[in-house]
């Protein structure tokens, strides 16, 4: 295991950061094998969000990391990681700030965490001409994810309603969580950082064969823990102070989500591709993630948007299949 320090841009000192003295608390390959695609038998790559393969139990150990957007790796001959944008690391203060000053909400085992979101991801298909032909595809859901576990995630789309997995088979991890889990991981984030890091450079280190990096895995872990389930508020707090001492993490002024709520965004490049977490811009708290192209390629022009998910209501209930309140 790498010392917390191993977890930091290099050269950047917790005294340098702004929340200091404070409590420390996508389908596999994706874009960089999408041209690999147009000479393989393969004939339909899809974007759907992590979220989704969360849900239907595909995300677990590697491969679960594998199916990410992409980032700086590490390595020799590559350029040192850039330093977080100091705006970036305010607005993820911000959003430390409020996710610890709300109230826990209290949660008892045999419960389930309620999301609802709204989104899409692209896909790709081969049409006749042998080109490559993107489309949209409606992602939104909801989903009621057991507590401790023991009766699995029931997910509601327009095409129906799943369970998966089977009860008491779930096993919780970084990628695959319920609320008893999230509740057991530091809240330090120095500490909360190092834990997610053993993980990706394990799985996308030096000699992994990952196209991806450690940093940038690390990235789309924490926002996926971020809007998978319901994390407690020091938890919360804790996953976005680890983030700002990712390398390379900017701020996006202007941002749109899914549900076409305007905010600001924190966010990560990799392979000319952006994802970004939007927040609200009055009360810092995630509305939802999106990622958008930043040259042309196989999925589109510069600019577009490949995949996009909005947080719409979440809230505690005791049967899968209600919404809170009923």
């Amino acid at each position: 295991m790498n010392t917390t320090e191993d977890a930091r841009p290099p050269g950047l000192s917790d005294a340098e950061l702004p929340f200091h003295g404070h409590q420390r608390v996508r389908e596999h390959l994706m874009r960089e094998t999408a041209a690999d695609a147009l000479g393989t038998g393969h004939r339909s790559w899809s974007r759907r969000p992590l979220i989704l393969l969360l849900a239907a139990g595909a995300a677990t150990g590697a491969v679960t990391l594998a199916v990410t957007l992409g980032a700086s790796g590490s390595g020799e001959g590559r350029p040192a990681p850039v330093r977080p944008d100091p705006a970036a690391v305010r607005l993820l203060d911000s959003a430390a700030m409020a996710a610890q000053a709300g109230p826990a909400a209290p949660v008892r085992d045999g419960q389930y965490l309620y999301t609802k979101t709204t989104g899409f991801s692209m896909s790709l298909t081969e049409i006749r001409s042998g080109e490559m032909e993107a489309a949209r595809t409606d992602e939104s859901a909801e989903r009621w994810v057991s507590v401790d576990g023991s009766t699995g995630t029931v997910t509601r789309t327009a095409g129906g309603t799943s369970r998966d997995p089977a009860p008491g088979r779930r096993t919780a991890t970084l990628h695959n969580p319920t609320y008893r889990f999230l509740e057991s991981l530091p809240t330090d984030p120095d500490r909360l950082l190092e834990t997610i890091y053993a993980d990706t450079r394990l799985n996308h280190g030096p000699g992994s064969g990952s196209t991806t990096g450690p940093d940038q895995e690390a990235f789309v872990a924490i926002g996926d823990l971020l809007r998978t389930v319901a994390a407690p508020p020091g938890v919360s707090a804790a996953l976005y102070r680890a983030a700002a001492r990712i390398p390379g993490v900017v701020l996006v002024p202007g941002a749109t989500d899914a549900a076409g709520r305007e905010g600001v965004a924190v966010a990560r490049v990799h392979n000319g591709e952006r994802t970004e977490w939007i927040f609200d811009k009055d009360t810092t708290h995630l509305l939802g993630e999106r990622t958008v192209l930043l040259k042309d390629s196989a999925w589109g022009t510069a600019g577009t948007t490949v995949s996009s998910t909005a947080m719409i209501a979440r809230g505690v209930t005791d049967e899968a299949g209600r919404t809170p309140g009923q």
